[in-house]
């Protein structure tokens, strides 16, 4: 399985579309067994959710995402994680012991991105 965790170099982002990169984590059997850092390419509305879906990425972790993106990886059938803090390896692992659900927390302005909502 490979996860996606927005973030601020080892740490989750608070909002998905402004991380500084992207930590792709591959588990099998509740361990990482790889791990790859990707530079955000840009926050273009769309891209993002196609981005991350070419890279193989099963499920999207962040602390917060805009309900547009939401819906892409929804349709793309990648799960969206959010309300998750800390190091990312650890929101990884998390997820992947079924010990990380998502809060709903939803974002509803890009020049407020840190106005995001539960």
């Amino acid at each position: 399985m490979k996860i996606a965790v927005a973030s601020e170099n080892e740490m989750v982002t608070q909002h998905f579309g402004h991380c500084a990169n992207f930590n792709i984590f591959t588990v099998e059997n509740g361990q990482i067994v790889s791990n790859e850092s990707v530079a955000n390419p840009g926050h273009k509305p769309g891209f993002l959710p196609v981005f991350l879906h070419d890279k193989g990425a099963e499920v999207v972790v962040s602390g917060g995402m805009g309900q547009g993106a939401i819906d892409i990886f929804n349709a793309k059938n990648i799960e969206v994680i959010t309300g998750a803090s800390g190091k990312a390896a650890d929101a990884a692992l998390a997820y992947a012991k079924g010990n990380l659900v998502s809060t709903g927390s939803v974002c509803h302005s890009h020049e407020h991105h840190d106005e995001c909502s539960e």
